[in-house]
């Protein structure tokens, strides 16, 4: 058989080399022996190889024709590499399961090299036992996709050559080949991940790696791949998370990674090692510079779930997020979430400043105020104040603040928002930040208690939402549990138990009012920056409900006695006794009588002939169609999406699932339903699903694998108010396995198809 070689490149060097260089590069290249993994077979062969190039370029008659033929006629076709193959042999797409990643590699063609061109290159004659020597001079020589072409095609199951043993000992002869392609694919991703290209260099390490995991081979290799794909790893995200945003599963595919990275570390500041080389603050580093490179939503997935560990930086980056979405795509939905992951660094650090804000966007001013008074912050306090001078309160200067903080500081590290240009007054006019701000005060009062609004407070502030005006609506001090809830009398005030006055607020502009009438400068126009007045009103004379009324005094039900009302209803239960009764006797004598008289036939009597009957007669059913796997993954997903409305609705009935799920997915799914019940969000859903492809086929099966199209509408609820931004249709490809309990098929985990 021919491979591409010529006795010059065997010696490593050039045709001009003299005898002196010939020798001493023959002693070179015979003293310098491959790995130790290596069988005698094959170091033997590659010397042979070595000694025969250095017979004949060391005679100068064979050198001169050698030369001539050489540069003459020594180019043939790559395509006539495998001449004197066996068709099984040269077949590009043969191989056994698991080949695609080496065949992949093999078809790759140089870039520089136009497709149409035709490709020579030097060949030689070598004979079968040669071919392992021959692979491992390729190999020095840096010929790695040369070397995964000619020796992808002998790990063919079943090889005829290899089985006759044209080659030598099959045995040994397979190991080799094996250890040259897996060294190969390691030298091959080093050298592309010096070319910075990042995702085939990990192509080719995994080839590696997958190939001596098949044949359990060299474990000391495969700990070199292993140990280069785990360095690999933050350089692959980089340029995975890189790439358009429309390029969805590479995208995904590096946030994977990334997530796989922060698992092994523990956390962006976990003293766990993930094996990428990469310290503590140099992990920090690498996140502050992808950061630029993910969106909004992508960092809030990331960072909200690293601050469960919990983590101070992710708890930092989550809030910047929430903070950025809720405000550039008027979801102030968002805003509690990071105001609760504030409140729990609260204790080490000062965050009065970002607690501020997120008030701010809440339209909750009095609290934001507060948050200020507490903050140390000198320069964003002075600036805050310089803006604020001509008001009463700091409204105007925060406003400011806020908004330039946001584009300019918060911003610029979210692809999607670099050059957002949301203002306060556009968030405050829309219709849905003002649903949301007018619904949080009603959410706020059904929560346990009464006394904490649903989304927090800082430290020992009282309820965000007391004495504080949002939308178009007066909202008041929810009752404690120990004073009852008092309504506003008709003139405006709240009345107190023994008739004592009470200080309300009168209704004053909201936030969004008086951000509307903010100068570019961050001061208010007119006089509207006047605060809330308060007024001292005489308050009606309070009564208990539960309190009988005083002597002499008017019920409030029309004037009418109650002692009539107790009259009419005695009278209806009267009549009532009456007619039951009656109906009761009828019944008993049509009885009595009946079985006095014995049985009469019904006129007019049954015609019953003997060789008709009597009725007709149903024809007999058809027997039960045995139930195929399209039924039984149907129904199991059918069911899993039942549940799943259920327990992501607005009742959290998160029971169900445990009926239809198995771990993972159903801790995944419970957790999930739980926040929804704890943060006051829910979905709301319609499905609709087509069964693509089952595997096996086979109903008595104990698990399946299942590809299934789900169209999902889905409409997303924070606090009772419709979230459009977050709400969606879509069709997604999913895989499903199934697995049988006790006779029923379960959910065990789903994956979205790319």
């Amino acid at each position: 058989m021919r491979i591409p070689l010529d006795y010059y490149r065997i010696l490593g060097l050039p045709i001009q080399a003299t005898a002196e260089q010939l020798t001493q590069a023959h002693r070179d290249r015979t003293l310098q022996l491959p790995r130790r993994e290596y069988s005698e077979v094959a170091i033997e062969a590659r010397k042979t190889l070595i000694d025969e190039a250095y017979t004949v370029l060391s005679d100068a008659e064979r050198r001169r024709d050698y030369d001539t033929q050489f540069l003459a006629r020594a180019y043939a076709p790559v395509e006539s590499v495998l001449e004197g193959a066996t068709p099984a042999e040269a077949d590009p797409n043969a191989g056994a399961t698991g080949e695609a990643a080496l065949r992949s590699l093999a078809a790759e063609e140089d870039p520089g090299v136009p497709a149409d061109a035709t490709t020579y290159t030097p060949t030689i004659e070598i004979d079968g036992p040669q071919l392992t020597g021959a692979l491992l001079v390729l190999l020095e020589l840096g010929e790695y996709e040369l070397v995964i072409r000619l020796g992808r095609p002998y790990l063919t199951s079943g090889s005829q050559p290899l089985q006759d043993g044209r080659f030598g000992d099959p045995k040994r002869v397979i190991g080799d080949i094996v250890l040259t392609l897996a060294l190969s694919c390691l030298e091959l991703g080093r050298e592309q991940w010096q070319q910075r290209q990042y995702e085939n260099a990990a192509e080719s390490l995994e080839t590696g790696q997958e190939l001596l995991l098949r044949e359990n081979v060299f474990p000391a290799i495969r700990s070199e791949l292993k140990s280069d794909l785990y360095k690999l790893r933050p350089y692959r995200v980089l340029e995975l998370v890189a790439r358009p945003l429309e390029h969805t599963a590479g995208r995904r595919q590096g946030i994977k990674l990334l997530k796989a990275m922060l698992q092994d570390r523990s956390g962006i500041d976990g003293a766990e090692d993930d094996l990428s080389g990469l310290s503590t603050d140099d992990f920090l580093r690498f996140i502050q510079q992808l950061r630029s490179y993910l969106t909004a939503g992508e960092q809030q997935e990331i960072f909200e779930g690293e601050a469960r560990r919990p983590s101070a930086v992710a708890i930092y980056l989550a809030v910047y997020a929430l903070l950025a979405r809720g405000f550039a795509f008027h979801q102030p939905a968002l805003v509690p979430r990071a105001k609760q992951l504030l409140v729990r660094v609260g204790s080490q650090q000062d965050v009065h400043l970002e607690q501020s804000v997120c008030a701010l966007l809440l339209g909750q001013t009095e609290e934001a105020s507060r948050a200020l008074e507490r903050s140390q912050e000198y320069e964003p306090l002075a600036f805050i104040r310089e803006h604020s001078q001509a008001s009463q309160d700091l409204l105007p200067g925060l406003c400011l603040y806020a908004e330039r903080w946001l584009r300019e500081e918060v911003f610029p590290h979210f692809r999607d928002l670099a050059d957002q240009q949301t203002t306060l007054k556009e968030y405050f006019a829309d219709p849905q930040v003002q649903a949301y701000l007018e619904a949080m005060p009603a959410m706020a009062n059904r929560s346990e208690g009464g006394a904490t609004a649903a989304m927090g407070t800082i430290g020992d502030a009282p309820s965000p939402f007391a004495n504080s005006t949002v939308g178009t609506g007066l909202l008041t001090t929810p009752p404690s549990e120990d004073t009852p809830w008092e309504p506003l009398t008709t003139n405006g005030t709240r009345p107190g138990l023994s008739g004592r006055m009470e200080e309300v607020v009168a209704p004053g502009p909201t936030v969004a009012e008086r951000v509307s009438q903010l100068s570019p400068e961050g001061k208010l126009n007119g006089s509207t920056a006047a605060s809330p007045r308060r007024s001292r009103v005489k308050p009606a004379p309070f009564r208990p409900r539960s309190a009988a009324p005083a002597s002499g005094a008017t019920p409030a039900s029309g004037g009418r006695s109650p002692r009539w009302g107790r009259l009419t209803l005695v009278a209806i239960l009267g009549l009532f006794s009456l007619g039951l009764l009656g109906v009761l006797t009828i019944r008993t004598v049509r009885g009595l009588a009946s079985a006095l008289g014995g049985p009469k036939l019904q006129q007019p009597a049954l015609d019953v002939q003997l060789n008709e009957p009597p009725v007709e007669i149903p024809a007999a059913p058809e027997p039960r169609a045995e139930i195929g796997v399209q039924d039984i993954a149907k129904r199991a997903i059918d069911n899993w999406l039942a549940a799943k409305r259920e327990a992501l609705g607005e009742s959290h009935n998160i029971d169900g699932l445990n009926t239809i799920l198995l771990d993972p997915a159903l801790s995944q799914w419970r957790n999930r339903a739980e926040s929804g019940a704890r943060e006051n969000w829910y979905w709301e859903y319609n499905h609709s699903v087509e069964v693509l492809k089952v595997d096996p086929e086979d109903p008595a099966a104990e698990t399946l694998t299942v590809d299934a199209k789900i169209t999902e509408q889905a409409n997303f609820y924070e606090l009772g108010v419709r979230n459009l931004g977050a709400s969606y249709d879509e069709t997604l490809t999913m895989r499903y396995e199934l697995v049988r309990q006790d006779g029923n098929w379960l959910v065990k985990t789903m994956d979205k198809v790319d």
